[in-house]
């Protein structure tokens, strides 16, 4: 298995990503989230990449996509949707399965109600789209969203520091599992000129996400694409009812809870493969037939 790294102009964009498996494979798009980037994805698309291809894209805003300063580009997640929009056409694809955490899910479910005929599943990892996933670490943040004062987005900072980062990293593993790279990685991209600042808009716009909560809600009523949430249940950020709300909306949604905290592929990569690698495999195999009837 070889992975790929390229990068896709789209706009003054340029999105950086990771790909591997074979092209005329079913695609699994894989959507990260705060603060790191498609590199949490390294021990994950080994596993996969035998049966499908798996596109892994740096948001704006982090890891090694190219985006303009915040003068120029609006930070919020309706523009990173919009730029995945647009990296997802220039790459071609046409149907795939969204793997979403963190920041990626809103991300990824802007792009699902915009074309649900594209997406053949969705594994949600610490991905929320429910009131009931968000812990009360979310308060400075919530603060911030009722009353954006030059105050309170000062106290937002704590969230970007190296000590916050590492405890993201390490609340709720396993002890010794995790790994130094990846939260050094982070901390890295978080100490480059204007990241914070950045990270800052962003944290404001997360409150658009939850105000689409109901729309997303409503999406999964609608199009009933096969969900399957897998939880670090150790979370301090996004709560196990998170995952098993899903199934309010989504009655066959499938639901795992893992062992760990909110970085589960810094430690379960193997057993999210699996669950992943089954999930697909019953799932897509079925959506092929459909599609291919119905083409």
């Amino acid at each position: 298995m070889t992975v790929g790294y390229g990068t896709k102009q789209v706009g003054d964009v340029g999105v950086f990503y990771r790909e591997a498996g074979p092209r005329d494979a079913p695609v699994l798009l894989l959507l990260h989230g705060f603060p790191t980037a498609s590199h949490m994805f390294r021990d994950l698309i080994p596993f996969l990449a035998d049966r499908y291809r798996v596109i892994a894209p740096d948001l704006p805003g982090f890891g090694n996509t190219t985006s303009p300063g915040r003068e120029a580009f609006d930070y919020s997640f309706d523009r990173l949707a919009e730029v995945i929009e647009g990296f997802v056409e220039a790459m071609g694809l046409t149907r795939y399965a969204l793997y979403v955490f963190d920041y990626g899910a809103p991300t990824g479910l802007r792009l699902a109600m915009r074309h649900p005929e594209r997406v053949t599943a969705i594994v949600s990892q610490n991905g929320n789209a429910y009131l009931e996933g968000l812990s009360r670490e979310w308060e400075p943040w919530q603060t911030y969203w009722r009353d954006p004062s030059p105050g309170n987005r000062e106290a937002c900072r704590a969230a970007l520091t190296d000590e916050a980062i590492h405890v993201q990293y390490e609340h709720g593993a396993p002890a010794g599992r995790i790994s130094p790279d990846g939260m050094t990685l982070d901390m890295h991209y978080m100490h480059r000129p204007g990241a914070r600042e950045i990270q800052l808009d962003l944290i404001l716009s997360y409150r658009t996400n939850v105000a689409l909560y109901p729309q997303f809600q409503a999406y999964f009523r609608e199009h009933r694409p096969p969900l399957l949430a897998v939880w670090g249940q150790n979370d301090p950020f996004f709560l196990p009812p998170g995952a098993e709300a899903y199934r309010r909306d989504l009655p066959e949604a499938e639901i795992h809870f893992l062992d760990t905290g909110h970085f589960a592929l810094e430690t379960h990569a193997a057993e999210i493969a699996h669950l992943v690698g089954d999930f697909l495999g019953r799932h897509l195999e079925r959506d092929e037939r459909v599609f291919s009837t119905t083409d």
